[in-house]
């Protein structure tokens, strides 16, 4: 993208045109709506991109994990699909007891990376899918050797991917790794600063030294902890407006870092429009600044009504001018 297009004005704090704003749908939602969906994507091309009438294959799963069955990622993970077009889960942990760790050997080079990013869930997640959740919490808890052992491997084996990909600096490098859950933290924010955020501190350094800003997705209630991702040096961050509420994302994060915000998909399925217009007026009203800082996204599931999606769009199109 130029360097005077709004996503980068946004982002840099540069006094954006307008608000950055997009909606994007799962292959399951196309499936379910199909031409109707099109429709709407058409009538809304600066909010859901430049879209040509048939280019779409409704009944398209996805690729890799979202395809059902099983699947064995480049760790040994064991990805299980039960319903095609969503994700997977991680069924299959090839660490299940803490002293195999030792043993553990990284994937070949290469094999972690594609069209340009890392794998979603590539460091904390990725303990979880190597060890099992409840095991890992446990690691955390007790703080054996192994615990560190397996974090190291995992960051130097992602630092030798994103050495690749800085190869040729991208302007802007993803990086996507749910560090909450719903309401709170898995692990304590000082057990979090303590293993975790050296390990985005170095990733992010690595792509600052090479010119690249870094954007980071993180599902879930990260409050605590969005100072030290900020001290990491994130320049976009990716947050849900539920899971953080818009007034503590206000607190931790306007006019410091520029939050790329998911709207409260979890209203949209029950939600008027006329509740949808207030929501997204809201979260303008509360996040932005004339100068920027500010981009708004969605990601409709199939249980998104129609009228819903198309209420998104207006809503996303009427306050994205917000400071003109």
């Amino acid at each position: 993208m130029a360097p005077e297009d709004d996503n980068y004005k946004a982002r840099k704090f540069q006094g954006p045109e307008f608000i950055p704003a997009n909606v994007g749908f799962m292959p399951v939602t196309w499936k379910k709506h199909r031409e109707a969906l099109e429709e709407i994507v058409l009538r809304h091309p600066v909010i859901c991109g430049p879209h040509q009438k048939g280019s779409v294959n409704f009944d398209a799963p996805g690729d890799g994990t979202y395809r059902q069955g099983e699947h064995v990622d480049e760790w040994g993970c064991v990805w299980s699909n039960v319903c095609e077009g969503y994700e997977a889960y991680v069924s299959g942990h090839p660490l299940p007891r803490r002293e195999m760790v030792r043993d553990l050997r990284p994937p070949p080079p290469g094999a972690g990376h594609s069209y340009g990013i890392l794998p979603h869930g590539f460091l904390f997640l990725r303990l979880t899918y190597l060890r099992g959740y409840e095991e890992i919490m446990l690691d955390f808890a007790e703080e054996p050797p192994e615990l560190q052992r397996l974090i190291d491997i995992v960051l130097d084996y992602n630092a030798g991917e994103l050495k690749q990909l800085l190869a040729r600096p991208p302007e802007l490098q993803y990086f996507g790794d749910d560090l909450g859950t719903q309401r709170s933290l898995p692990i304590s924010p000082e057990t979090w600063r303590k293993y975790l955020k050296p390990c985005y501190a170095k990733l992010y350094r690595m792509c600052h030294d090479a010119g690249t800003d870094v954007y980071m997705h993180s599902d879930g209630h990260i409050i605590p902890i969005i100072k030290y991702l900020i001290e990491c040096g994130v320049d976009v961050l990716n947050v849900q407006a539920r899971a953080n509420g818009l007034r503590r994302l206000a607190e931790e994060c306007r006019g410091k870092v520029c939050v790329s915000l998911d709207l409260d998909d979890q209203m949209l399925p029950f939600a008027t429009p006329e509740e949808i217009d207030a929501h997204v007026r809201e979260c303008v009203e509360t996040l932005a600044l004339p100068q920027g800082g500010l981009c708004l996204l969605s990601a409709c599931g199939p249980d998104v009504p129609l009228a819903n999606i198309e209420a998104v769009c207006q809503a996303m199109e009427k306050y994205r001018g917000y400071f003109r």
